[in-house]
């Protein structure tokens, strides 16, 4: 049964006169790769647990895909179904991405952190009929938190384990079986076929705000970033991923899985983030680009101190995620050999700004980039009327990768009748059209019915040599209405921060009193969604409750 959405007759007769969407999937993709380049390398997987490395051709792939995806029809997975994967970086999840739109089968990819709370609201509501996990993943035995939760979800039918045993192995269900034998491949994969309109991906918001909501993609939507993304940074069948960002999130997936078929290259897969494996990694594979959020560009510059000669394959480094603190950014551009670039975007769209290769670097420290092709952008005051550059305010995305609604959530889409989608990021465009995002549209502090800029505070924050990570929110005030309050995580070695001592250190720096932090809570850690973003209404919430 086809999959509801907000996509209107209207926005794709639109796109398809740009010439921006062309109904093509990512198979054929595939396919056009095992003719021409069959035997090259198709993904490369790190495993961190045991050391490991496999190496899979196009052709091998291709063969892997097509077992894969006769034996889920096999097992009643019929067009439209959702298929739930909670995997690492692993080969797999790249296979069954394939094979679902194969089947014309939905993937519905879920980040490894995930626990019951988390997955039975999400299978819930997915109706997913498979589920596939790995049997354990950093010592968690996902096998058997999937079987503890499929008797509360009646629509999951059945729990397949990768590197799991008997009835449920993932590997003696769906590919030690000749299923391409029993089943006609060439006419079910034809009858089938997905159209370029058909949902072929949801993904749950990684939830910076509250509860994750199912982000409906197809073909259309997603390649339609892809394409315009591979012209401008100029890739092609040489330029190899590195993608230690979890598949299962927006940047992953979109980079780590679909662009390096898209392009013909390799991906190279790594399922645990451990930065001198990382090293090692790089030095071995040559890849040519890498993607990652700030954690992972600060990790590799660190790295780059004692490995600059070694990363010189490493050309591109596209920096997503969040605002990108201006001194990490410099430290990286100082001890990388590598172009960095700035990227923005969201589950809802890929990356919609990134700056150019040929920019001034400075570009990477101060925006956060252009729009992408087909993509435009607008920073409105609070009544909606657009305003001139260099002002702050909400902005508002429209284009050819805008998702095509939240699954079972219509009225949640938000979109208006001209095609803009309120991103919930407050931003500035200057003159040239580079963007910066500011902060979240729930990150504004008025203290004293006076703004507070977040963003230029935490920036030099940053700076100070005993803070590692940090964030700035309001707390309510019955007279000012909000003060400022900074949660911090400290450097390794480093045992206390006072608020003296933050207050004097943004003094030297010639800030504002009014902007200076009234409290300071020391944490372990901050609370971040699976992509490495701070969850700042969890930050605003303690402080709320805090004495």
């Amino acid at each position: 049964m086809p999959i509801h959405t907000n996509l209107t007759p209207e926005r794709r007769k639109t796109m398809v006169e740009q010439g921006v969407w062309n109904d093509r999937i990512i198979t054929d993709y595939l396919d056009e790769a095992v003719a021409s380049t069959g035997d090259k390398a198709a993904i490369v997987t790190y495993r961190m647990a045991d050391g490991s490395r496999s190496e899979l051709s196009y052709r091998e792939l291709d063969d892997k895909v097509t077992r894969l995806a006769a034996g889920l029809a096999g097992l009643g997975v019929e067009k439209g179904d959702v298929v739930s994967c909670q995997l690492p970086n692993w080969w797999q999840m790249t296979a069954l991405h394939l094979a679902c739109v194969r089947i014309g089968a939905v993937l519905n990819p879920l980040m490894p952190i995930f626990r019951e709370h988390e997955l039975e609201f999400m299978l819930g509501m997915a109706e997913s009929k498979v589920l596939v996990v790995p049997q354990t993943f950093r010592k968690f035995d996902h096998g058997a938190m999937a079987h503890y939760l499929q008797p509360s979800l009646p629509r999951l039918e059945h729990v397949l384990v990768v590197d799991g045993q008997g009835d449920e192995s993932f590997e003696q269900v769906l590919l030690e079986r000749a299923w391409e034998e029993e089943i006609d491949t060439a006419e079910l994969f034809k009858s089938r076929r997905p159209s370029g309109d058909d949902v072929v991906q949801i993904l749950y918001t990684s939830g910076t705000t509250g509860k994750p909501k199912g982000v409906m993609h197809t073909s259309n939507t997603l390649f339609s970033n892809i394409r315009p993304l591979a012209e401008r940074l100029a890739l092609g069948e040489a330029d190899s991923v590195f993608m230690p960002s979890p598949l299962a999130h927006q940047l992953g997936f979109l980079y780590g899985l679909m662009l390096p078929v898209y392009l013909k290259s390799t991906a190279v897969l790594q399922d645990t983030w451990l930065p001198e494996e990382s090293t090692r990694i790089l030095r071995t594979e040559q890849p040519r680009l890498m993607l990652g959020s700030t954690p992972f560009l600060a990790d590799i510059a660190e790295q780059a101190i004692d490995h600059g000669l070694d990363l010189q394959s490493l050309k591109l480094f596209l920096c997503a995620g969040a605002p990108d603190p201006q001194p990490l950014v410099e430290k990286a551009a100082k001890n990388l050999p590598t172009r960095i670039l700035s990227a923005w975007g969201m589950t809802e769209n890929g990356a919609v700004t990134t700056t150019l290769p040929e920019d001034d670097p400075e570009r990477a420290v101060h925006t956060d980039g252009v729009p992408l092709p087909f993509v435009e952008l607008k920073v409105t005051d609070m009544e909606g009327d657009t305003l001139p550059a260099g002002q702050e305010g909400p902005l508002y995305m429209r284009g050819a990768s805008l998702f095509v609604g939240y699954f079972k959530q219509p009225e949640l889409y938000g979109v208006d009748d001209e095609g803009w989608f309120p991103t919930g990021d407050l931003a500035r465009l200057d003159e040239q059209g580079y963007i910066r995002i500011t902060g979240r549209s729930k990150d504004v502090v008025i203290r004293g019915g006076e703004n507070i800029p977040i963003v230029d505070v935490e920036n030099t924050l940053y700076q100070h040599p005993k803070i590692q990570a940090l964030a700035l929110v309001g707390k309510p005030d019955e007279r000012l209405g909000e003060r400022l309050c900074a949660y911090v995580t400290l450097k390794e070695g480093e045992e206390s921060l006072t608020l003296e001592e933050v207050c004097a250190f943004l003094s030297e720096r010639k800030m504002t009193r009014q902007y200076h932090p009234e409290f300071l809570e020391v944490l372990d850690e901050l609370p971040r969604t699976p992509s490495g973003k701070i969850q700042k209404f969890k930050l605003r919430e303690q402080a709320s409750q805090s004495g």
